[in-house]
């Protein structure tokens, strides 16, 4: 009998695999697909200070192994997720869930991470930094160190849990950027998010997507998101979730050994709403194949 069991900041999972924030909207619409009580835990989708209708249409461009989007943050708003969301969900999933959190500046993300604190069904809050800083030209709070560290000392400060930084591919040094939500009190490091890509369709020879690039996703990201994660693990130490292209049970392992406690799926979810449950079911029998009885034991386990 195999162990699928992991502890992200004292929270206990019934295996590592999180549908990722963004792919599996507030949870409750896949419990009509599949019982979704099987997951270790469901990231919800991204969520704003205020509502947002998103980017324009076309968002989304299929590309090999993978797939560009442009959403934009499409959400109901922080009252509307707490008054709304949340509660559809806790009729249908009994687990401690993430809350994912977005802003345009310091005080959005302090503002919104301490409403979704005092929630009791939010176990850890995961906040996206890879959104453009309106008080700087845009630039990525994500891209910057100081940014870095403002946002986690300035979210820090007003929740009391636990508290994980996702963390944009985008940059020269992600293990600098680690370190600096580290050193400003971050309880876990979330990544990789997206890459940005772009399609160029030939009978237009125009862009594909209405906002000319977006967020590359799918398969072929992950030995980039595993390259990363291996790096974080050995510059931080403080627990990593893992993501980036994991579309099977095998892409969790290999996740696992590089050095993340947990793992989230992303755009597998959108090419198959089982992707989770399948991985889920198949992990026992890719733990024996590899003989791990414990998945807490192959942390980082090829460093």
């Amino acid at each position: 009998m195999v162990n699928t069991t992991v502890t992200l900041s004292g929270i206990t999972l019934d295996n590592p695999v999180i549908p990722a924030s963004g792919t599996f909207g507030f949870g409750y619409e896949f419990a009509d697909i599949y019982d979704i009580n099987i997951l270790g835990s469901i990231s919800c989708k991204g969520t704003t200070k205020a509502p947002r209708f998103g980017n324009p249409t076309p968002r989304i461009a299929e590309c090999t192994q993978g797939l560009i989007n442009s959403v934009g943050l499409q959400n109901p708003g922080i009252d509307k997720v707490i008054s709304e969301e949340l509660p559809k969900l806790a009729k249908v999933y009994s687990k401690p869930v993430i809350a994912n959190i977005s802003g345009f500046s310091i005080d959005d993300y302090a503002y919104t991470c301490e409403k979704i604190d005092s929630e009791p069904q939010v176990g850890i809050i995961e906040v996206n930094i890879s959104c453009p800083n309106v008080h700087n030209g845009g630039m990525s709070f994500g891209t910057d160190a100081g940014t870095a560290l403002a946002v986690t000392k300035a979210v820090k400060a007003v929740t009391t849990k636990p508290v994980y930084i996702k963390l944009s591919p985008n940059v020269t040094d992600i293990t600098e950027i680690a370190k600096a939500c580290e050193q400003g009190g971050a309880d876990g490091i979330s990544l990789i998010n997206t890459l940005m890509g772009m399609r160029i369709d030939l009978k237009t020879k125009k862009p594909v997507i209405a906002n000319k690039m977006g967020g590359f996703s799918g398969p072929a990201i992950l030995p980039v998101a595993v390259r990363m994660v291996y790096q974080v693990y050995e510059a931080v130490n403080i627990p990593i979730i893992g993501m980036g292209g994991i579309s099977c049970a095998e892409d969790v392992i290999e996740m696992m050994l590089a050095g993340a406690t947990a793992v989230q799926v992303g755009a597998a979810n959108l090419v198959d709403p089982c992707a989770c449950k399948t991985i889920i079911e198949d992990l026992p029998a890719v733990m024996q194949k590899y003989n791990i009885n414990s998945l807490q034991n192959i942390i980082g386990g090829s460093h």
